[in-house]
């Protein structure tokens, strides 16, 4: 139960965060986050897209290094090809630092 307010919290913060860090390439309109199983579930429309794509990360890890935390995806998959093989070669793995408040919460 209290993972699950957690998460609504932390998705909602997150989604407004990840908002202005992609709005040159559209607008997420729904960010879920399952601390428990390590997944997030980002629907977003992308500018030049008819319709909204959602994207699953389906595993994340966080590291901590010396004081700052970071995280990466694993796993990732979507409906559309091109952006599947984007994710896979661009964002897997690839360690992002998170912001105070997500360090904390995730």
């Amino acid at each position: 139960m209290i993972n699950s307010i957690k998460d609504a919290l932390t998705s909602r913060t997150a989604q407004a965060f990840v908002n202005g860090r992609i709005a040159r390439y559209g607008t997420v309109q729904d960010l879920k986050i399952d601390s428990s199983q390590k997944t997030v579930e980002i629907s977003v429309q992308l500018n030049g897209e008819s319709s909204p794509v959602t994207v699953k990360v389906e595993n994340y890890v966080i590291e901590t290094v010396g004081d700052k935390k970071f995280i990466s995806a694993t796993r990732f998959s979507c409906p559309r090809p091109w952006l599947q093989n984007l994710l896979t070669d661009h964002g897997q793995n690839r360690r992002v630092e998170l912001p105070p408040w997500a360090a904390a919460a995730l």
